[in-house]
């Protein structure tokens, strides 16, 4: 199937997620099998504005927060202020960089100190019975990504940038080094994986918000830089 395919494949099953309104509702609360792109749920326009690289400076540059490496399973964390992230790390992927070589900012928040970033953003209105929302925001230049990996299921908001998604649904370990970046594996592997083993694709704009299912393994590439945010479900 082409990329194309994949992609209208993908927003077909966004009809899906749509809230009841008779008396059984059940607020929304849903746990689909399959990724689902989400458009127009929620405006985050605020929230947006607050993310520009000149408020988040004025905001937050000198704080301190902690990067991640970008491989599989994040071994490394490192310590710098914020604004030292930005103007030094926050380029380019180097396309020969391992991932244990590449940090990337993304998970390790303080909530307490990004409160009053975090209290204007507005999560899709979907959730799981007996779970509380927990965000991950990130900002990452063009190339960068975290390669394969699965968790629980959650969603992806994009603020600015582009981000490309590659996802393999649990029973489908997919082809990839642990250590390798994501822009490795399209540079290395993707090209000589036969149509029946290639993942599902799509590229998240600013505004979208992609749905991915519990234990649905993904990897992510920011084609730009990029700024997101990520509600997981428990």
């Amino acid at each position: 199937m082409a990329p194309g395919s994949r992609l209208l494949a993908l927003w077909a099953l966004a009809a899906l997620v749509l809230p009841s309104s008779g008396e059984d509702d059940d607020g929304g609360c849903y746990a689909f099998v399959r990724p689902v792109i989400l458009q127009g749920l929620t405006d985050n326009s605020r929230f947006q504005a607050l993310c520009s690289r000149e408020r988040l400076l004025a905001s937050f540059g000198d704080r301190v927060v902690r990067l991640s490496t970008a491989n599989t399973y994040s071994y490394q964390k490192v310590d710098l202020p914020f604004q030292e992230y930005v103007e030094q790390l926050l380029h380019p992927q180097d396309p020969t960089s391992l991932g244990n070589d590449t940090l990337y900012f993304f998970g390790d928040n303080n909530f307490t100190e990004w409160a009053s970033l975090f209290r204007h953003y507005s999560p899709p209105p979907f959730g799981l019975p007996g779970t509380s929302p927990a965000y991950s925001f990130g900002i990452a230049g063009a190339g960068s990504g975290v390669p394969f990996h699965w968790h629980g299921p959650g969603y992806s908001e994009v603020m600015y940038g582009r981000k490309r998604w590659f996802l393999y649904p649990p029973e489908k370990t997919p082809e990839f080094h642990p250590n390798k970046t994501t822009l490795a594996w399209l540079r290395d592997t993707y090209p000589a994986l036969p149509p029946s083993a290639r993942p599902l694709e799509c590229t998240i704009r600013a505004g979208e918000v992609l749905y991915f299912p519990d234990r649905w393994w993904h990897a992510t590439l920011n084609l730009d830089t990029s700024v997101f945010i990520s509600t997981f479900l428990g």
